[in-house]
């Protein structure tokens, strides 16, 4: 059972219930969170009611501070890693919640990069002072944009946010869900190119967040549940991926387009949705469909070194010569950032290739 309780403290609590209810039974339950959410009772009360469950995890949301130059055994789209001293209590707090990626000037300079779940926290076995936070690898997906800390004239996406030290240089900071809203509103509004048109039906369907103009009430809106919507999800991968790979298939080189601009090239996930795979750019290549089919069913594949891989016996010379380009290479991405990851390319030779 998981109850929502509203922003009237100025952060929104997600509040997970692992036991059938408290001792004065469910319809005070509702009551006391009634009047909790109508602002009639103060948090403290609300805290001393909640202690009568024998099991009580609050979830909140969070920025979680990435660099590609940090000493911590960070495994993107895995785990998080992170001194306990500083951050176990805030990272506890988040488990079964989203978290929003940042990656300052010195550590990349992507912004606000990516949102992902976390499922636990674990001791780190080779540093006690040390743990992890372990990331649902299914839920991650990567922004159509890069959302930048400060935006001259409005200041910062995380509400009181100094624009250097102090909180700055927090690496886990706890945000609200209006923040958390704002970003993500940002980070996935749609580009209006091209290559963000869908390959078939309404050429405006699923631009962007459909209601990000609207005004987020987290306790009716929560921008969480449209990270859930499988639908959203893969109309934004495919346009991260179409908009990576310049609207070209990244094994022929083709790149063939109707009257009205919109682009045969399809987004396919290396590692599927079904095996939890991310809707990451890093987890996907444009390919046109006869190629997307091939790669689909094994008969094509990827070494580390991006030399295309064909199975044995499955495809004729003639026929290849047609589909793939003549050094047998993948195209890569016009943004070296977004080449595919080698751990997805790995997973796809070892568990769908017939080569």
């Amino acid at each position: 059972m998981m109850l929502r309780i509203g922003a009237a403290f100025g952060r929104s609590f997600f509040v997970l219930l692992e036991s059938e209810g408290p001792p004065c039974g469910p319809a005070c339950g509702a009551s006391i969170l009634g009047k909790v959410i109508g602002g009639q009772v103060s948090l403290s009360a609300l805290f001393s009611f909640l202690k009568q469950w024998p099991k009580v995890k609050i979830m909140v949301k969070s920025v979680f501070i990435q660099s590609s130059h940090s000493g911590y055994d960070d495994q993107p789209g895995k785990a998080y890693h992170f001194p306990k001293k500083h951050y176990l209590s805030r990272v506890e707090q988040t488990v079964g919640d989203w978290v929003i990626f940042y990656e300052g000037r010195r550590g990349g300079g992507r912004g606000y990069h990516a949102v992902q779940r976390v499922l636990q926290v674990r001791n780190d076995p080779s540093d006690p002072e040390m743990a992890y936070a372990v990331l649902d690898i299914g839920s991650e997906l990567s922004f159509e944009n890069l959302v930048p800390r400060w935006v001259e004239g409005q200041g910062p996406f995380e509400t009181g946010l100094p624009r250097s030290r102090g909180s700055n240089t927090s690496a886990v900071r706890l945000i609200s869900d209006k923040d958390f809203a704002r970003i993500i509103n940002a980070g996935l509004e749609a580009r209006r190119e091209p290559n963000a048109i869908p390959r078939t039906g309404d050429i405006n369907a699923g631009l962007g967040c459909a209601d990000a103009q609207a005004t987020f009430d987290p306790q009716y809106s929560p921008r969480e549940m449209l990270l859930f919507q499988r639908a959203f999800r893969e109309r934004s991968f495919a346009r991260q991926v179409k908009h990576a790979y310049g609207g070209r298939c990244s094994m022929s080189g083709l790149e063939l387009r109707n009257g009205g601009g919109r682009p045969e090239v399809e987004a396919a996930h290396i590692v599927p949705v079904s095996e939890q795979g991310p809707d990451t750019v890093r987890n996907g290549l444009a390919l046109s469909g006869t190629v997307h089919w091939m790669f689909d069913r094994g008969l094509l594949s990827i070494r580390d070194e991006h030399e295309v891989l064909v199975a044995k016996n499955a495809v004729d010379e003639a026929t290849l010569d047609r589909l793939l380009l003549p050094d047998r290479r993948l195209i890569d991405p016009v943004d070296q950032v977004f080449k595919p990851h080698k751990s997805y390319l790995r997973w796809h030779r070892e568990n769908v290739f017939k080569g």
